[in-house]
């Protein structure tokens, strides 16, 4: 089995989409490697595989070796400067081009999974986070089943269940977590994303979708919350174009104040700079969000021990 050195097992699921899944699941994978820990990220999203555009690496393709696929690098290990190499794997690297759609019925969804946990080389790592399609569907059915039956014990940590604060959306999350406790996957936390919106040209942080629906949830579950996680535009901006994050002098989110990329020693050159995906989270730190994953997986990692 191509899981057996891995450490610990992660699930990122939601029951609701367009929660923010994939961001999530990028900037725990993120916030992990700069904490110095090796970290894979499979993607099992088959219809839309996000990881390889989160990681700027769409143009990467899967190597195959003997026994099966080599993921694909992010970045590699630094130890001086305490970063975990980070790797990838997605249906996205297999696809002739962006743009295509998969149109498969569940049967060829659940061979792809499992081909995913089996044929996949991740060698030694400390972390494998999956990032997963919203609902509980045949891909999280045959997931759960292919873990349940393969995995070692106690190398599935468990699953981080993300939600937004709209009762619309933690209506359907909770099913998620009811999905959990019936196919005996333990929960590690929740996460409620998009609590707040990071204005670009001001200091404000503005609550837009209101706040406080995923802690609820947590308590009715007597489950972890792990934290609130605001929208920033520059988060996004960096995932799209590489730019290291700016903001406008007297931000302060979380209590922390963030000054302007020049005022840390980086100087942002705007469009004149490469999409680089090895300087990724080398930039990932001068955003707002990192402080906030940081304590994050802190309490992840000391959940699962």
């Amino acid at each position: 089995m191509s899981l057996a050195k891995i450490k610990h097992i992660v699930l990122v699921l939601s029951g609701k989409g367009g929660v923010g899944k994939s961001s999530v699941t990028t900037q725990l994978a993120l916030s992990l490697s700069l904490s110095g820990h090796s970290v894979g990220v499979l993607d099992v999203d088959l219809t839309g595989p996000s990881m390889p555009r989160m990681f700027n690496i769409e143009d990467a393709k899967v190597t195959q070796a003997p026994g099966g696929w080599l993921p694909v690098s992010v970045h590699p290990a630094n130890p001086q400067a305490g970063i975990g190499e980070l790797r990838c794997m997605s249906l996205g690297f297999l696809l002739r081009g962006r743009g295509d759609a998969v149109v498969w019925r569940g049967p060829k969804k659940t061979v792809m999974i499992r081909q995913f946990l089996t044929d996949v080389l991740w060698g030694e790592m400390d972390y494998l986070l999956i990032d997963t399609p919203p609902g509980t569907s045949d891909e999280h059915i045959s997931l759960a089943e292919a873990l349940l039956k393969d995995a070692l014990p106690g190398q599935v940590a468990g699953a981080v269940v993300v939600t937004t604060p709209q009762a619309v959306a933690t209506a359907d999350v909770r099913k998620e977590l009811n999905f959990c406790a019936k196919t005996s996957i333990p929960v590690v936390g929740v996460i409620e994303n998009m609590a707040g919106f990071v204005c670009p040209n001001c200091a404000e942080c503005t609550n837009i979708f209101g706040k406080g629906g995923g802690q609820v949830m947590a308590d009715d579950f007597n489950v972890r919350f792990l934290g609130g996680v605001p929208i920033d535009p520059q988060f996004v901006m960096l995932v799209e174009t590489g730019r290291r994050p700016s903001y406008p002098e007297g931000t302060i989110i979380n209590g922390q104040d963030f000054p302007k990329a020049q005022e840390t020693g980086h100087v942002d050159s705007g469009a004149q700079e490469t999409k680089d995906a090895s300087l990724l989270a080398d930039k990932y730190r001068s955003c707002s969000l990192e402080p906030i994953f940081k304590k994050i997986t802190q309490d992840i990692v000391s959940a699962i021990g």
